[in-house]
C-alpha cells in the first residue's frame, strides 16, 4: 500500500512540472533602417544635425540628436506608417507602405512580423533624394533606405 501511495505522490509531483520554454532565437520584428548620406558625395555618410523624428499623429519624439542612421518601428497592424523628420525648422514627411506578414517562430518566442512590398515616399523638403535598397524588411542588419541631404 505504501508503494502505491508513494507512486501516486511521485506521479502528482512530476505531472505538476512544466517544461522550461525559453526563447533563444531572438525573433524580433525588424525596424526600418534609414541611413543618411551627403548629396554631393553619395557614398559618404552624413549626420543630420538636430534630427527630430516623430510618427504622424503622435506627439512623442523618437530621436533628438545628430545621427547618420536611425531605426524606426513600423506599425505591424496597419499597411502604412507616416513619420516626420525635422532638420532644424524644416519638416520632411515620409510615408512607408507595406504588407505585414506574421510569422510564427515558436511557442516561447511567439510571432514576429516581416514587411513585404515596401514602398517609400517622401515630400522631399530637406531630403534631396532617396534610394530604397529592398522591398522586403525581414531583418535590420543593413540600411533599407538611403537618404541624401
Amino acid at each position: 500500500m505504501k508503494k502505491i501511495c508513494f507512486s501516486i505522490i511521485l506521479l502528482f509531483i512530476f505531472s505538476a512540472c512544466e517544461k522550461d520554454d525559453f526563447c533563444t532565437q531572438n525573433p524580433i520584428t525588424p525596424k526600418l533602417v534609414l541611413r543618411f548620406y551627403d548629396v554631393t558625395n553619395r557614398t559618404e555618410p552624413k549626420a543630420v544635425e538636430s534630427l527630430y523624428v516623430w510618427a504622424a499623429g503622435k506627439d512623442s519624439i523618437l530621436v533628438n540628436q545628430s545621427l547618420d542612421s536611425i531605426a524606426i518601428t513600423l506599425n505591424s497592424i496597419a499597411t502604412e506608417t507616416v513619420y516626420n523628420l525635422s532638420k532644424g525648422s524644416v519638416v520632411n514627411q515620409i510615408t512607408i507602405s507595406y504588407t505585414p506578414t506574421q510569422i510564427y517562430v515558436s511557442r516561447s518566442c511567439g510571432f514576429k512580423v516581416n514587411f513585404n512590398d515596401v514602398i517609400f515616399n517622401s515630400n522631399n523638403t530637406w531630403i534631396s533624394d532617396f534610394n530604397t535598397t529592398t522591398t522586403i524588411i525581414d531583418n535590420q542588419n543593413a540600411a533599407h533606405v538611403q537618404i541624401f541631404h
